[in-house]
């Protein structure tokens, strides 16, 4: 027989000409246009950003600012900086520490009902997150169900809307925790079941089993869900903003978002949005390497 003829390089390269095409349309141009503002000058008069589209007549004064802000004496944009690390990284501990059982016993031990369990998990994902966020400023309130059960439990009504960390940091819980779940149930759910029973053979009981075996093997959907999950949370602040509001709990996006509509702080909040991506570039570039040297490694 004929061995198959290999696919010409130009087939593939015709593959992947609509992707570039979007990413080109939908990233790349978007992402310079606000390089161009954040580079760019101010219109004194206006008040208004001026887009400077060639990187010859670019200025950092926009730069310079965003600097003294995080870094300088006067800083105010450094704090808020450090509180967003804090609240992310509190925040996907608790995920993880949340949905990892949840999707180990869907993977392992809910039988025929998995598919049950996996529409009750993807649910969250049918109600917009301003709907969510709101259904739960309801059960947050003075008089809502959550102060009403510490009431029967002799504790006094909690003002969690009054500016509380602790509130904002359950609200990112819920609000992205689904991400997890679900990328952790697709790597444990994969997991081959004669591994497992290997380890019981070989003399290791079930925590044993799950130290030696299951948790090494779901390091990889581990890390995936965590990126997942972390991205979006450094980058959010419709959460403070709905279940906080005060200034103290304030993220890095709602600074950004804040210069972003103020007149003649525009180039600022496109700088501060640029140092944003390039932080969420580390560990995305991180993932990418640790993927790369554990699929070497097999």
């Amino acid at each position: 027989m004929r061995a198959k003829k290999a696919k010409s390089p130009r087939f593939w390269i015709a593959l992947a000409v609509p992707g570039m095409i979007w990413l080109l349309v939908l990233f790349i141009v978007p992402v310079y246009a606000v390089l161009a503002i954040a580079m760019g000058k101010l219109d004194q008069m206006l008040e208004a950003p001026v887009a400077v589209w060639n990187p010859v007549d670019w200025s950092s004064s926009n730069v310079i600012d965003v600097w003294r802000d995080i870094f300088g004496g006067a800083s105010f944009a450094g704090p808020i900086l450090a509180r967003t690390i804090a609240y992310t990284t509190i925040a996907a501990l608790v995920c993880l520490l949340i949905g990892y059982p949840c999707a180990y016993f869907v993977a392992r031990f809910a039988g025929r009902r998995k598919g049950l369990f996996l529409v009750l998990l993807i649910a969250p994902f049918w109600i917009s997150y301003m709907m969510r966020m709101l259904a739960w400023i309801d059960l947050l309130a003075t008089g809502g169900y959550v102060n009403k059960a510490l009431g029967w439990l002799g504790i006094d009504p909690v003002n969690w809307l009054g500016g509380h960390s602790v509130t904002v940091v359950f609200g990112l819980v819920y609000g992205y925790i689904p991400y997890l779940i679900m990328v952790l149930f697709a790597g444990l759910d994969r997991i081959d079941g004669s591994l497992l029973e290997a380890g019981r053979d070989l003399g290791l009981g079930r925590v044993r089993t799950f130290i030696h075996v299951t948790l090494p093997l779901s390091r990889q959907p581990i890390l995936t869900g965590l990126l997942i999950t972390v991205l979006p949370m450094l980058g959010d602040y419709y959460t403070n903003q709905m279940l906080s509001g005060a200034a103290h709990t304030s993220m890095i996006g709602n600074l950004i978002q804040g210069q972003l509509g103020t007149p003649g702080l525009e180039g600022q909040g496109a700088v501060l949005s640029l140092l944003l991506l390039l932080v969420l570039l580390i560990p995305m570039v991180y993932y990418v390497i640790a993927t790369n040297r554990e699929a070497a490694s097999r």
